[in-house]
């Protein structure tokens, strides 16, 4: 990145930011609940689909819907009411650190757009059916949806712009004879 991309994302405004972010999100949210949607509507809970001249993908990766009152990988199932508090205090703590952030790159903004948006699409679920429908299922991995793709692909955006961040602050400034 040239120092002019640098300075040039460091004088945006934070409303522009804040947009991005607001933008991420409600976009992150629209296609989680379409797509869950679409799934319930189509795929009786507990079985999978795969077009059929697909089929032979079947073991790799295939829609398979399924209800999930747990966290990731199918853990604490039954644990609805608090996950429902847990992911409003989240969603309350990631709006309060973005009023604050002051991240020199917009991807930052983009990141935590992704993980509000994913957290607030579980949220829905978990307050409307009282469990996540999942969907994606990917060889012998757990199933997922979009808001659990997002919120993973933000924490590993989050954590890759956070560690150039920190690598590029704290290089060695070339010494300027006087």
């Amino acid at each position: 990145m040239t120092e002019e991309m640098v300075l040039q994302e460091k004088t945006q405004p934070r409303s522009r930011r804040f947009f991005i972010f607001f933008l991420v999100a409600a976009g992150i949210i629209a296609l989680d609940q379409w797509t869950k949607w679409l799934v319930i509507q189509s795929i009786p809970l507990n079985t999978s689909w795969l077009p059929e001249s697909m089929q032979w993908l079947s073991p790799y990766a295939r829609l398979l819907h399924i209800q999930n009152r747990g966290v990731s990988f199918g853990l604490f199932q039954n644990g609805n009411t608090f996950f429902i508090i847990l992911t409003t205090v989240i969603v309350v703590a990631i709006v309060y650190y973005v009023s604050h952030m002051d991240h020199p790159s917009d991807w930052m903004w983009v990141a935590a757009g992704m993980y509000l948006g994913g957290a607030v699409g579980n949220l829905i679920d978990r307050l409307t059916l009282g469990a996540v429908t999942d969907f994606i299922s990917v060889g012998t991995f757990y199933i997922f949806n979009v808001a659990d793709a997002s919120i993973n692909v933000s924490v590993v955006l989050l954590l890759l712009l956070s560690w150039f961040h920190e690598r590029k602050s704290s290089a060695p400034k070339p010494l300027t004879p006087n």
